[in-house]
């Protein structure tokens, strides 16, 4: 078997279900948000994990803890892990971002990889880092082995795609994370292998009464 990587999105946060643009602002889990990474922490724990990191904003470190109190491990924090830094459109909703900066918002939405959001990182910037935080992640592992990467949706997909060698301005042909959902890379003969997207959101089982 091959090195795996595991991009783990974290759990629900207030502006998650306000729908406003995070980036780096430093927005704690809510309620649902720890469910999410107890629920999730459960299935992760069974792929028996050899390394643990995290991007060191709060939501990503309280979702990988509780997978790290189930596998006896500890984390590693790696400001590469971080979601896309952008400038004013932290706090701001789609709406808001729509009307103040029509221009910019709808090449945002075409999948530009060069604008700067909000003024702060471009999606070539985050690819690059997210795509290194991967390799270098990787590097450390057996050849069976598998690392946790704890991230962010949009960061994880940029990572994603820059590991498959998917171009960047296709880069939304990727489909985003839901909270608390992991994709799953694998080490190919020529490159990394996406094996797994968007698991963990199959809807919970119906209770069949028997007899």
């Amino acid at each position: 078997m091959s090195r795996r990587v595991v991009l783990w999105r974290h759990g629900r946060t207030e502006w998650n279900a306000a729908g406003r643009f995070q980036g780096q602002t430093d927005v704690a889990l809510d309620n649902l948000g720890r469910q999410q990474a107890r629920e999730a922490a459960s299935r992760l724990a069974a792929l028996q994990p050899n390394l643990l990191i995290s991007s060191d904003l709060q939501r990503a470190q309280d979702t990988i803890a509780a997978l790290a109190g189930l596998v006896g491990l500890d984390v590693e924090l790696d400001a590469r892990l971080r979601e896309t830094y952008a400038g004013e459109w932290q706090g701001c909703t789609s709406t808001e971002i729509a009307s103040r900066w029509p221009d910019d918002y709808k090449a945002w939405r075409s999948g530009d990889p060069l604008l700067r959001v909000g003024g702060g990182e471009s999606r070539q910037e985050v690819a690059e880092r997210m795509f290194a935080a991967i390799t270098d992640a990787a590097a450390r592992l057996p050849e069976d082995g598998l690392v946790v990467l704890t991230s962010h949706g949009g960061s994880a997909r940029l990572g994603i795609a820059a590991a498959i060698g998917l171009p960047l301005h296709r880069f939304t042909n990727v489909g985003g994370l839901s909270n608390c959902s992991w994709s799953m890379l694998r080490e190919g003969d020529d490159g990394w292998i996406l094996v797994e997207h968007n698991a963990g959101t199959l809807p919970t089982p119906v209770v069949i009464e028997e007899g």
